[in-house]
């Protein structure tokens, strides 16, 4: 008999989840999200106090901010199969468990390179509970219509989340130091796990597949290849060797991850998938979404501190725009997607987020209400298509597939804050190092930066560090606005993708390539 398992059924062993415990479990889960979520962007308003403290140079500034979202990427695919085998519940748990231990090694972390460690020690714990938290949705909620809240709540607490981390980090940066945008983290983290522990359905999980290590580490080292290189290549005096082992790196380990997952009897990841254009949609849209709202608040915060000399909290305040546009938006796609179907509001949020980023990078010599404006619109737009993507992927995987499917969601989130930050905050960087004219007398290590420049402007007098500043605020803003046409650009075409992908295919039609054993789900209508 096949092993393929019911994904609105709970997992073997559990008991039914039924009544307000069914809305219990989705607080607890996306208390877990919220943290991981806010980890992704608390440290773009802290990270300027940050690296005055810790004295981080900026290859480590890169590493402090990326290592998180680069080890969560790589584990990811690994932690859905081994929910699949251990349990969802497990998992979780467990996830808590060492996020919490990884905050407290975070917010006492004494150097740069400890910081870095700690900050990947939390990807662990991230990766642990993060496929878990929507495959305990799908096996907590069967009807259609309260899985769509579900959903919707739950692609809502990962916007709210990325876009309340600057807010959160700036506020805590008023009152106390650094550390604390770590430590905050600890309670939290006990009151979802006491929740989780008492209404999460259990089980012991219903699949015998192996956790391939290796697998994890290939995705890994493929990853890391890409972003050094990226680094490198935008840097202001780029390494030829260090370049070149850097590519050689990134093809070899993620040439080497697809071809042993081709030749596994159980993948970490089934590239059949991808052959369904509903699911494929969904990972573009949810990896583009991501890719360009980390992007736009990393250096739109960073603009706001060092070019308009706000605080922390000001800036955190301004930028949390986008999650008073994405709260309202998210659940109430999430309640319309069984009548209107995924493929709709994916087109509709990627465009509306092209929209406001415009918006954005136009009112840069506006009043801030514009620049509010934008992001509210920004907001509203990614919420929707985040949400929308996460139904496509999970409603049209296999039922056997679906921690699996869980992942892969969640990977294309990840990778987009990851290559946002690498991508975009490099490009910021690289422009400003190419267009800033430094005046007479100004030391050439300020063109590394807008750090660097604010920091030798101190050793000049009042008309030198006045032009100094001048010059990098000028170059600074090259960079901001090359960086938001970029990121609007990618996110119309993505629009473009999703609307014209596979419309030729019949609505609910299972991909060929997944067969008998492959059966979509079509509980989730993907209109055309």
């Amino acid at each position: 008999m096949s092993d393929v398992r019911d994904p609105g059924a709970p997992e073997p062993g559990a008991s039914p989840v039924s009544g307000a415990r069914r809305w219990l479990v989705l607080a607890a889960v996306s208390a877990g999200l919220l943290l991981i979520s806010v980890d992704m962007t608390v440290l773009y308003t802290a990270l300027p106090t940050l690296s005055s403290d810790l004295g981080a140079s900026a290859s480590e500034r890169l590493w402090i901010i990326n290592a998180y979202p680069l080890v969560m990427a790589g584990l990811l695919l690994g932690a859905g199969t081994l929910g699949d085998r251990v349990g969802h519940k497990r998992m979780y748990l467990v996830g808590l468990v060492l996020f919490g231990a990884a905050s407290l090694a975070a917010a006492y972390a004494a150097s740069p390179a400890v910081l870095v460690a700690a900050r990947a020690f939390l990807a662990v714990g991230a990766a642990a509970m993060m496929p878990a938290t929507l495959s305990l949705i799908r096996v907590t909620f069967e009807d259609e219509r309260e899985r769509g809240i579900a959903i919707g709540v739950w692609g809502t607490m990962a916007m709210v989340g990325a876009a309340i981390g600057p807010i959160v980090g700036g506020a805590l940066l008023e009152f106390f130091w650094w550390g604390s945008v770590f430590l905050v983290n600890v309670p939290i983290v006990l009151a979802a796990l006491l929740l989780a522990a008492v209404v999460a359905p259990g089980g012991s999980g219903g699949s015998d597949r192996p956790w391939d290590v290796v697998a994890s580490a290939q995705v890994m080292v493929g990853l890391v290849g890409v972003v050094y290189a990226i680094k490198e290549l935008t840097g202001p005096e780029p390494s030829a060797v260090a370049v070149v082992v850097a590519v050689f790196a990134a093809v070899g380990g993620l040439w080497s991850f697809v071809r042993r997952q081709r030749g596994q009897a159980h993948p970490l990841i089934d590239f059949s998938l991808f052959r369904d254009p509903r699911i494929l949609v969904g990972v573009l849209a949810a990896g583009m979404a991501m890719f360009a709202l980390a992007g736009v608040q990393l250096v739109l915060t960073q603009r706001l501190q060092l070019v308009l000399g706000f605080t922390p909290l000001q800036a955190g305040t301004t930028v949390a725009a986008m999650a008073l546009g994405s709260l309202p938006v998210g659940v109430v796609v999430g309640a319309l997607l069984h009548r209107v179907g995924t493929r709709p509001m994916i087109v509709a949020g990627l465009a509306t987020s092209a929209l406001g980023t415009v918006v954005v990078a136009v009112a840069s010599a506006a009043p801030l209400t514009w620049t509010v404006a934008g992001l509210l619109v920004i907001g509203a737009g990614t919420a929707a298509a985040m949400t929308a993507a996460s139904a496509a992927i999970v409603g049209n995987a296999p039922a056997h597939r679906a921690g699996m499917a869980a992942s892969v969601e969640e990977v294309s989130y990840e990778l987009g804050s990851l290559s946002g930050v690498a991508v975009l905050g490099s490009l910021m960087a690289a422009v400003y190092t190419r267009t800033v004219v430094l005046p007479a007398g100004a030391p050439p290590w300020a063109a590394e930066g807008m750090d660097e420049a604010r920091a030798a402007a101190g050793e000049l007098d009042s008309g030198g560090s006045a032009e100094l500043l001048d010059a990098a605020a000028r170059a600074f803003d090259n960079g901001y606005l090359a960086t938001l046409v970029i990121a609007a650009g990618v996110l119309l075409v993505s629009a473009v993708f999703a609307l014209l992908h596979g419309r030729g295919r019949r609505d609910g039609a299972p991909a060929a390539a997944l067969g008998q054993e492959g059966q979509v789900n079509n509980e989730m209508r993907f209109c055309e």
